[in-house]
């Protein structure tokens, strides 16, 4: 029986680094942060392995590309029910049409396994990443910043110096939140923007309960509830309120896409809108002021998101300028009438 032929996996295991490491050792990819002694440590482990990279990978082309990349740590069915997305996309094209840089769009589930982002460098389809929603311990993005790949997320892990374009969402959380307070709502359920292993979720979580401990609540999981990205999950989660004994008066929801489902289960039920229930949403999509009634909202400024982005990522490719901050933009209360209330409060 033959031997099983080496793989990357193996030598990086020998070696004690990442696959993203081999990979770009064995490659001899430009530009990367990676040392001798590292770089001596992953030829020795292929070598006694008798591991070599793919013939494509060798071939693959050198020279800049000026394309950046725009990826979105969700499967695509999420990525593209995704209403904000449009917007974002807008302020990337703009900053990288003016430098002349073409822009790829590509979704890429956070379970991915075949190290989808390492190959978008490793095949020089991109000269940088922009990451939106990166799981909180997303250990390709960390390999990838540690050999020196251009990358800037839209949202944060829990990793030091990768730069983020972001808002602040636990305090934009308790800004909508206090608004149902002033209101004077008590019993107030929320419902995720998605998963809690993204760190955006967790953070309107946090805000959603500091607001409500700050006023004197006791904070109650019985009224929390899961979406995920989708209307579809809205209205699951809304019919999950529904038949539990929760009974608020008022519902915060993370995400305007998921509160349309949630509405919509609603009105499938005769509850109305403001008169039986206030409903507070979070993103201001375009579609939010449309909707009857109007959603009051968080506004997210998703150009400037995009904008500031492609701006740091581009400067970073052009000038070797790697940003040490993150760029943290201002979030904003929109109040229409989903709450009872049809002021504008800053």
């Amino acid at each position: 029986m033959m031997n099983k032929r080496a793989t990357a996996k193996d030598v990086a295991d020998a070696a004690g680094v990442s696959r993203t490491t081999v990979s770009f050792v064995l490659n001899h990819t430009e530009g990367m942060r990676i040392s001798e002694e590292t770089r001596q440590k992953v030829m020795q482990a292929a070598e006694a392995l008798n591991y070599h990279p793919d013939a494509a990978a060798r071939s693959m082309v050198k020279g800049k590309t000026f394309i950046l990349g725009f990826v979105i740590r969700q499967e695509p069915d999420k990525a593209y029910a995704d209403l904000l997305l449009p917007e974002v996309m807008r302020g990337i094209s703009e900053v990288a049409s003016e430098h002349a840089y073409h822009l790829i769009f590509k979704p890429v589930p956070p379970a991915d396994e075949k190290n989808s982002l390492t190959t978008l460098f490793l095949e020089h389809q991109v000269d940088g990443l922009i990451v939106s929603g990166p799981l909180a311990n997303d250990q390709e993005i960390v390999d990838l910043f540690n050999a020196n790949a251009p990358i800037i997320l839209q949202g944060r892990i829990d990793y030091p110096n990768i730069s983020s374009v972001d808002i602040n969402n636990r305090k934009a959380a308790e800004k909508a939140v206090n608004h149902l307070i002033s209101l004077g709502h008590q019993r107030i359920a929320f419902i995720s923007n998605a998963s809690l292993n993204y760190s955006s979720s967790k953070d309107r979580l946090t805000g959603y309960r500091r607001a409500l401990e700050a006023a004197g609540f006791v904070y109650d999981e019985a009224l929390v509830f899961y979406g995920d990205r989708t209307p579809d999950s809205g209205y699951q989660a809304m019919q999950n309120i529904l038949r539990s004994s929760a009974k608020p008066t008022a519902i915060f929801i993370a995400s305007d896409t998921v509160a349309l489902g949630s509405l919509n289960a609603l009105y499938q039920e005769n509850i109305r809108v403001p008169e039986d229930i206030a409903i507070m949403g979070f993103d201001d999509i375009p579609l939010s002021k449309h909707l009857a009634p109007p959603l009051s909202t968080i506004h997210i400024p998703a150009y400037d998101l995009g904008w500031n982005a492609a701006h740091l990522l581009i400067k970073w490719l052009e000038h070797k300028e790697i940003p040490e901050r993150d760029c943290i933009l201002d979030t904003e209360l929109i109040v229409r009438e989903s709450c009872g209330s049809r002021h504008k409060d800053n």
